[in-house]
């Protein structure tokens, strides 16, 4: 009987551990929110404009607002990629003194327009969808599954991490990286759309 308790005595200690490990119900929340809300937005902006508005652009170094949306797309399927990557190593808590930034600075810094990078060649749109609409679905389709990801990942995301240029991120902070970034483009085809020269 007395094995019996402390087989279930340890059982307990494990499951207490895992779930300390776990994105806590605010993360998660916080998380699947920005999600909804980035997505809705993009949708929402875009919904109905004209081929020529898609494909207007200020100048020929500029990018139109249907290769800034395939850009997004491109980045949901890749940005998610490096976050599974991740949780192929060793959870590793002691790095957790390496990350700089808190979450708050990492939305701030992706959705900040006020600083202009050059995106990495595979992140660059060409046309790799084929039509608009099918980079909108393919859009869509990646986050709802990435929603699915933050709704049911048990992964210790806080004790995984991303190099980043700019500095080490953890892998929930990768999440919202995802997130902030749909902003940032939003906000740079609002742009687009107030320039002008767009048609109407």
């Amino acid at each position: 009987m007395r094995k019996i308790i402390l087989n279930l005595a340890g059982i307990l200690v494990l499951a207490s551990a895992l779930a300390q490990n776990t994105l806590n119900p605010d993360e998660r929340k916080r998380a699947i929110a920005h999600l909804k809300e980035t997505e809705n937005n993009l949708v929402s902006l875009t919904r109905g404009l004209s081929e020529q508005q898609l494909n207007f652009k200020e100048d020929d170094t500029a990018w139109s607002i249907a290769e800034c949306v395939e850009h997004i797309a491109i980045s949901e399927k890749n940005l998610i990629g490096m976050i599974q990557m991740s949780l192929k190593e060793d959870s590793d808590p002691s790095k957790r003194s390496e990350v700089q930034m808190t979450d708050d600075q990492i939305l701030g810094l992706i959705e900040s327009r006020e600083q202009k990078v050059k995106t990495r060649t595979e992140f660059e749109p060409t046309n790799s969808f084929g039509s608009y609409a099918e980079t909108m679905k393919t859009f869509r389709e990646r986050r709802k599954a990435n929603l699915q990801f933050v709704k049911s990942t048990r992964e210790d995301l806080r004790n995984h991490y991303l190099q980043f240029p700019f500095g080490l991120i953890d892998s929930y902070q990768g999440i919202l990286f995802m997130s902030g970034h749909t902003r940032r483009h939003t906000d740079q085809i609002k742009e687009i759309m107030s320039s002008e020269g767009f048609p109407n």
